[in-house]
């Protein structure tokens, strides 16, 4: 059974870091490229970051590049989400899905993953 478990969410004040997690089961890193997306109350859910599960490469949306990170540790079957200098607007509940389109200059599908997490709570205060 794929399962996808997100962990790391908090309450954090603006300028600070957090790192998400999402431990993969049922499956290896190898098999699937993994996404992060986000939802903030009330809009539409958003891609975040992806990483290719055959060369590596990652996708940031733009809002996002340059304070986010995705990386994966294949030994843990977990990637994580790294992510600093936070805003308010960064507040939102982040899911990992697997099994998704990542490619380096294109902008995930928000609903064309195939497996979900159940996602993880960030606010950030100003």
């Amino acid at each position: 059974e794929v399962r996808l478990v997100e962990s790391g969410g908090g309450l954090v004040q603006a300028g600070g870091s957090l790192r998400l997690s999402c431990a993969a089961s049922g499956f290896t890193l190898d098999d699937y490229n993994i996404g992060w997306f986000r939802q903030a109350p009330g809009k539409e859910r958003e891609g975040v970051s992806c990483i290719s599960s055959r060369d590596g490469n990652t996708y940031y949306a733009g809002s996002m590049k340059g304070r986010f990170t995705i990386s994966s540790d294949n030994a843990k079957n977990t990637v994580y989400l790294q992510m600093n200098s936070l805003k308010p607007e960064d507040t939102a509940v982040y899911y990992c899905a697997a099994d998704l389109p990542c490619i380096a200059t294109m902008p995930i599908p928000v609903y064309g993953s195939r497996y979900w997490g159940k996602g993880t709570l960030v606010t950030v205060s100003s």
